[in-house]
């Protein structure tokens, strides 16, 4: 059976003046072309080729010899080179470009951005590109907790957080509870393995351990009090939902910054208000 995506190892079964086509024996019902300009020097009726196999501008099954960026079952980086009136299309290293649907993209991409993708078969059988990568990732990662790896943001929930590909391929999420500010799709960030599961997946945090982070806190609640020209409207008594909203931070972490920095003598408390001290 040809199977679209992939590489195979085919038999050469008939030369015609325009390729060969190739089969999965001598007597195979499907056959597939391989285009004359890729056909190795010397090759005969009865050898066997490795090709990849997807489909040309006409929708017909066809063979390279060519190194596809991107296999079904795989993830890849890959280049938008256009954006059309239904979708965009990636340069996967091979003539035809690959089309990634508008109801594929978790966020609207850019001509020149690298996207992060997987295969899949449309309904017509044809192979196109999605950005939904979740099923395509590897859950045997060599990471184990306390390692800093680096990955790419592909989904955020709000009920569970930022959905991570480590190294573009393996499988992690960042809960929502690690979660520091926003984490756009698309942005490739440095984070630390706080579990492994059994299954192979990862949780990991973009926080600091508990010390380094209070300090990286405190600094980060004296930009954003300067950001409020040096008063923040609400103290450390505020909701836990103003204090994420505004600050990004839980209000034990918020708490713990205003904390270092009252006792370092840069802030003053008062009843609705965080003043910096100039």
């Amino acid at each position: 059976m040809i199977r679209l995506g992939t590489k195979q190892r085919l038999t050469v079964v008939k030369r015609v003046k325009f390729g060969i086509y190739l089969s999965e024996g001598p007597e195979g019902q499907e056959r597939v072309l391989l285009p004359a300009k890729q056909v190795p020097e010397g090759c005969s009726v009865g050898d066997r080729l490795e090709v990849f196999l997807y489909r040309d501008s006409q929708d017909r099954p066809i063979a390279t010899t060519r190194e596809p960026k991107l296999r079904m079952g795989e993830t890849a980086l890959l280049e938008v080179v256009q954006v059309g009136k239904i979708g965009a299309f990636l340069d996967w290293g091979l003539e035809k470009d690959l089309f990634l649907p508008f109801k594929q993209q978790t966020k609207r991409v850019e001509t020149g951005e690298e996207v992060l993708v997987s295969l899949y078969l449309d309904k017509s059988g044809r192979l196109c590109a999605t950005m939904n990568v979740y099923e395509a990732l590897r859950l045997d990662s060599p990471y184990q907790e306390g390692d800093q790896v680096r990955g790419r943001v592909y989904q955020v929930s709000d009920n569970f957080g930022a959905f991570v590909a480590v190294d573009n391929q393996y499988s992690a999420l960042i809960p929502k509870r690690e979660l520091y500010g926003r984490a756009p799709i698309g942005e490739e960030i440095e984070a630390r393995v706080v579990k492994v599961h059994e299954d192979g997946k990862l949780d990991l945090s973009i926080r600091e351990k508990s010390y380094l982070q209070i300090e990286r806190d405190a600094e980060e609640l004296l930009r954003i009090l300067d950001s409020y020209e040096g008063a923040l409207p609400f103290n450390d008594k505020a909701s836990p939902e103003i204090i994420r909203r505004e600050t990004g931070m839980s209000k034990n972490e918020f708490k713990r910054a205003v904390g270092r920095l009252l006792k370092e003598g840069r802030i003053t408390i008062g009843e609705k208000v965080i003043r910096k001290v100039l």
